[in-house]
């Protein structure tokens, strides 16, 4: 890149996305509700202008090439982020979370992912600088995982993994939630709440797909500062879009083949960029192999129209099936279930 940020406009927006992140926690703590579909549409639709100032900001400061890759990295990690999503709802569902306290859960959710990427992208960004042959195994990497997000059975057992049996078999756990507490009293004794199990469950979950989403967003820009601010704004909203979607996010059926062909057509470009910039011996002799440069706006094209077809195809298939049952398609906050403990549910879901 020719063109370099300013230090300020660096420094201020990581300020804000902070601060916004903090009054986000500090809200859900103190208000715990299902939110209604206006309430969720109005935080997402937000975050979403938010990001699109953000990406202007980028162009005006910075240059085309700034901009175009902070979008296509910022579509990339949020339509990864929904797949977290998917998993996160299979997660919160097999646990039976109360619907008053599926917010805080999804939120910690989200603020661990954000600290393992933050880790992630440290440690991509050292090695990348080092070692431009770590790029064939992000590569390969990507494209294996585009593998296992398409054959069957990628997201099931969400619930009694291995590491949350582990836990269960070292911890003492009562059956029953105690709010959003992690631990409650029963019958005099000290006992962990089911919501630690979720909380444990959630950030495995998030380690699993940091593994693919920085090794994806790395194959767009090597800017850090660009890697990190595009996928805090994957997560922001992303809380409010469970909400939103509600049951449709189990329904959107195609959405993992979209994903699967983005991550495959990343990783095939960090082959490329690997190839193209080669320093093994073993390889070409050592020397550079002409091969083609995938542009920024080719692949913000690809993820776009990728993300596109399948959710267009997800929505119409989940309608026709929803029509051909006498149903019809569940949009907005989740109902609280007949078998969620009234104690669980807070004031505001009653």
């Amino acid at each position: 890149m020719t063109s370099v940020l300013p230090l300020w406009f660096e420094i201020g927006s990581m300020v804000v996305l902070v601060a916004i992140l903090i009054l986000d926690l500090a809200l859900i703590i103190k208000r715990p509700h299902v939110p209604s579909m206006r309430e969720a549409s109005l935080w997402v639709g937000f975050y979403v202008f938010l990001a699109l100032v953000f990406a202007g900001c980028m162009f005006l400061l910075g240059d085309v090439q700034h901009g175009s890759e902070f979008l296509a990295g910022w579509l990339t990690e949020y339509s990864l982020s929904i797949d977290n999503l998917f998993v996160f709802v299979l997660i919160l569902g097999s646990f039976k979370v109360p619907s008053a306290y599926q917010q805080r859960a999804l939120m910690i959710g989200i603020v661990l992912a954000l600290i393992f990427r933050g880790l992630f992208i440290l440690a991509g960004a050292a090695l990348i600088e080092r070692f431009i042959w770590i790029f064939f195994i992000f590569g390969a990497w990507l494209v294996w995982t585009a593998w296992q997000q398409v054959k069957p059975g990628g997201h099931e057992d969400q619930g009694d993994t291995w590491i949350i049996r582990k836990v269960k078999q070292v911890l003492p756990f009562s059956d029953h939630y105690d709010g959003g507490k992690l631990s409650t009293q029963v019958d005099g004794k000290r006992m962990f709440t089911p919501f630690l199990l979720v909380l444990i469950s959630l950030g495995a979950t998030d380690l699993l797909f940091a593994l693919d989403s920085i090794p994806a967003i790395f194959g767009i820009t090597q800017s850090p500062f660009i890697v990190f601010t595009a996928n805090v704004f994957a997560l922001m909203g992303l809380r409010q879009l469970y909400f939103l979607l509600g049951g449709l996010l189990e329904r959107l059926e195609y959405l993992k083949y979209g994903i699967a062909f983005i991550l495959a057509f990343i990783g095939v470009k960090l082959i490329l960029h690997a190839l193209h910039e080669n320093e093994l011996p073993f390889i070409n002799g050592g020397e550079h192999v002409p091969v083609p440069d995938i542009s920024t706006w080719f692949s913000l094209g690809v993820i776009v129209v990728a993300m596109g077809i399948a959710t267009i195809a997800s929505v119409v298939k989940a309608s026709r099936d929803a029509k051909a049952h006498g149903e019809r398609l569940h949009l907005g906050a989740y109902e609280a279930r007949a078998d969620e403990p009234a104690e669980g549910r807070g004031p505001e879901s009653e």
